[in-house]
């Protein structure tokens, strides 16, 4: 069994976080047995937003008697105190917990600070003082945002995407965290399914000894896949690390992660998927993607206002509206018979 310890917050657990956005699509009955069944199996951090629907009260179901066998790590969007406030007393009354083990502001745009007008960093100060939560984290997948937190000395915790198809910038990221004694959780460590291969992800982070990865789990399958993770972590073969070379040239360069923070789009455009077809097509099973709702979704690009919203909105700086011109000429391409994908 690996362990990973979080920074100076003196967390430790395993090192295979429950990531619980998915939960959210699947039925609460589901979602209680998926969890208890992770715990169980020796998962004890566990991630959820205030954000994600009904995961929180789904979770707060589930861990009710085992509250204190796990960590949980939830976080806010709010933009001033008073919705903090909102959000905090929420979480914990679904949760079903008098307090949160870390707190994070979720994705902000900026990075909150003492003064800075919103009060978001005193309200942070104030719940802790409360006990009402135990350290203050933030998520992020801005570059700047993060180098920020890091640097300020305020944060316990950031969570940035991180897997083997991090740039160098990324890479910096988590270095400046081990070396600040910040820790470092690990979102998108499969690049939002781009990455197919989960031994070859796991074997990539086992590398990081400071970093904790959280896998986003809806289904029975997907967990036993990471729980056998917990008795026998994979290591990185000759095999894997070719594989990962292999990715790290074919999804070089500019590529939708899937965050979804572009969206809403105004023409109605799933973009977060959109956006990244023809990868998707050639990395799973393509008749997923071939099927008569998807070939209407992707026909909905035909109606891209090209007002730049989304392109404002992407943490990543990509074109995203050119992006979604190329893959929809090539997902045409494909459905015409003439581009072969698997």
């Amino acid at each position: 069994m690996v362990e990973v310890t979080l920074g100076s917050t003196e967390i430790t657990v395993n090192k295979n976080g429950f990531g619980a956005l998915p939960i959210q699509r699947i039925p609460k009955e589901e979602a209680v047995k998926l969890i208890r069944k992770a715990v169980a199996g020796g998962m004890n951090f566990i991630d959820t937003a205030r954000s994600y629907s009904d995961s929180e009260e789904k979770l707060g179901e589930a861990l009710e008697g085992i509250r204190d066998q796990v960590i949980i790590a939830t976080k806010t969007p709010a933009q001033n105190a008073e919705n903090f406030w909102k959000d905090l007393e929420t979480s914990l009354s679904l949760l079903k917990t008098d307090h949160i083990d870390i707190y994070q502001f979720h994705n902000p745009a900026f990075c909150p600070k003492p003064g800075d007008g919103t009060g978001l960093y005193e309200a942070m100060l104030e719940a802790k003082a409360q006990g009402k939560i135990r350290h203050i984290g933030i998520t992020n997948h801005r570059l700047a945002v993060a180098r920020e937190a890091i640097e300020s000395g305020l944060y316990e915790t950031l969570q940035f995407p991180f897997c083997y198809l991090a740039s160098k910038k990324d890479m910096e990221i988590v270095e400046m965290c081990k070396t600040a004694g910040m820790g470092f959780i690990a979102m998108k460590a499969l690049s939002g399914g781009l990455i197919t291969d989960s031994a070859a992800a796991y074997a990539f982070l086992a590398r990081y000894d400071h970093v904790l990865p959280i896998w986003g789990i809806q289904r029975e399958r997907e967990l036993d896949e990471f729980l056998s993770y917990i008795q026998s972590p994979p290591e990185m073969t000759r095999e894997r690390a070719a594989l990962i070379e292999k990715d790290k040239k074919e999804l070089s360069g500019n590529f939708c992660r899937g965050c979804g923070y572009c969206m809403p789009c105004p023409a109605g455009i799933e973009i977060n998927n959109c956006a990244r077809m023809s990868l998707m097509l050639r990395r799973a099973p393509s008749q997923a993607w071939l099927t008569k709702e998807w070939q209407e979704k992707m026909k909905l690009i035909e109606n891209c206002l090209h007002c730049g919203r989304c392109t404002s909105k992407c943490p990543y700086g990509l074109d995203t509206p050119s992006l979604l011109a190329r893959n929809y000429k090539d997902y045409k391409e494909v459905l015409a018979g003439n581009v072969s994908v698997q």
